[in-house]
């Protein structure tokens, strides 16, 4: 058995770093993800006033409820869309003129959502590009609140921006939402709004934020779902056990449900309350729908030729607007190994096979980068144009990745 330590959550640590800056106090965040996508955050939240000190496992967060403490910033967001989505949202409900930038990537991808229901609100918005994408301004005078209709059927992240940001607005929010898909991200966002000390009313598809002041204090990071998906998604294919602790039952983030998935065609899922194991065996073709769980679809996308039928993934149109079109990344890899595979609007559909040796396309997508190196597992000579592109969410995978190799090797012997 392989027990893999994975690095604190993207998702969680993001969260956490805009609730510390927004509580009143000084916050300690245990065991937050170091990436390049945290990176960012945290020098956006220091180009905005905010002081942010790095102790190794811990970061400090001195809070402001009133906002950003300067008048003017500049902000680059890298790749990282929660920093291009929280940030700016964040910068609202200070006073003065903040200027937002990002990569080539992160200026492609969607942003409308959110720098329309800013518009609604009465923030004023500069766009120095293309209209509703980075690079723009945010003229901030404070908000007042109010209610609005949101958008959020390609991304939660645009939920989550305004949740996370509501307490700040003199008047409060009520959000109504026409579209959600990853809903249990905006779970994780709700329970760590309520750690922090705000309660948002839930009413159907309606979420209301009243003014409040969140509560500074210490709160810890679990490790990454998505980044454990790899891990689990190798003991399934290599037939070994795999265990991560730090994610057991009352883990915040819906991307563990890959393992369900796994259980589905045919592998073993322990649970207990601190850890997950996952032990592999022979698999089945399913068809499962993964719009609640579409960050792991390049996992089940690239190991699908290992199992015995055709394997059918559907309603992840979603994924078409990530770090790239995720969908077509999938399919042409996999086509390039020698895989018969299909895709619609919303689906991809992946037929039992070999794969042969070839170089994967990551399209500067750390996603497909580490889907795909699970299918090297079994498949010697794959090889990833752009390793490094996972620096994004995990640094270390390769290593890591190595290392779990090696202890399974061990265990078959």
């Amino acid at each position: 058995m392989a027990v893999v330590t994975v690095p604190g959550s993207k998702s969680v640590t993001a969260r956490a770093l805009l609730l510390a800056a927004a509580a009143d106090g000084r916050t300690t965040l245990v065991d937050p993800l170091r990436s390049d996508d945290t990176e960012a955050f945290v020098l956006g939240l220091r180009a905005l006033g905010y002081t942010v000190a790095d102790a190794g496992r811990e970061w400090t967060v001195d809070g402001r409820p009133a906002g950003p403490a300067v008048p003017t910033a500049e902000v680059f967001c890298r790749d990282g869309a929660t920093t291009a989505r929280f940030l700016p949202a964040l910068a609202a409900t200070g006073h003065g003129t903040f200027a937002f930038d990002a990569s080539d990537q992160m200026r492609r991808r969607p942003m409308a959502p959110l720098t329309h229901a800013l518009r609604s609100l009465g923030v004023g918005l500069i766009f120095r590009g293309e209209p509703d994408h980075h690079p723009f301004d945010v003229v901030a005078d404070g908000v007042d609140g109010g209610r609005i209709r949101l958008d959020a059927g390609t991304s939660s992240q645009f939920l989550t921006a305004l949740l996370l940001v509501a307490p700040l607005f003199r008047d409060g929010l009520t959000i109504e939402v026409e579209d959600l898909v990853s809903v249990p991200y905006v779970g994780i966002t709700l329970a760590m709004m309520r750690a922090f000390g705000v309660d948002v009313a839930v009413d159907g598809a309606t979420y209301t934020v009243p003014p409040a002041t969140y509560r500074a204090h210490t709160y810890a990071v679990e490790p990454d779902a998505s980044s454990a998906s790899y891990f689990f998604a190798a003991a399934a294919v290599l037939g070994r056990t795999v265990t991560v602790p730090g994610l057991g039952s009352g883990a915040l983030q819906g991307d563990l449900g890959f393992v369900r998935v796994l259980e589905q065609m045919g592998a073993e899922v322990r649970q207990t309350a601190s850890s997950t194991t996952v032990v592999g065996g022979h698999l089945r073709g399913v068809t499962v729908t993964m719009r609640d769980i579409s960050d792991t679809m390049p996992t089940l996308a690239a190991i699908a030729p290992f199992a015995d039928g055709p394997t059918t993934i559907v309603d992840v149109a979603n994924t078409r607007v990530k770090e790239c079109d995720r969908l077509e990344a999938c399919a042409q890899n996999l086509a390039r190994l020698g895989i018969e595979v299909e895709t619609g609007p919303d689906w991809i559909r992946v037929h039992p096979g070999t794969p042969t040796a070839g170089q994967v396309e990551t399209f500067r997508d750390h996603r497909i980068a580490m889907a795909f190196s699970i299918t090297g597992l079994r498949t010697p000579g794959i090889t990833l144009d752009d390793p490094a592109c996972v620096k994004k969410t995990f640094p270390t995978f390769h290593e890591v990745l190595a290392e779990t190799v090696a202890a399974l090797a061990g265990e078959a012997r």
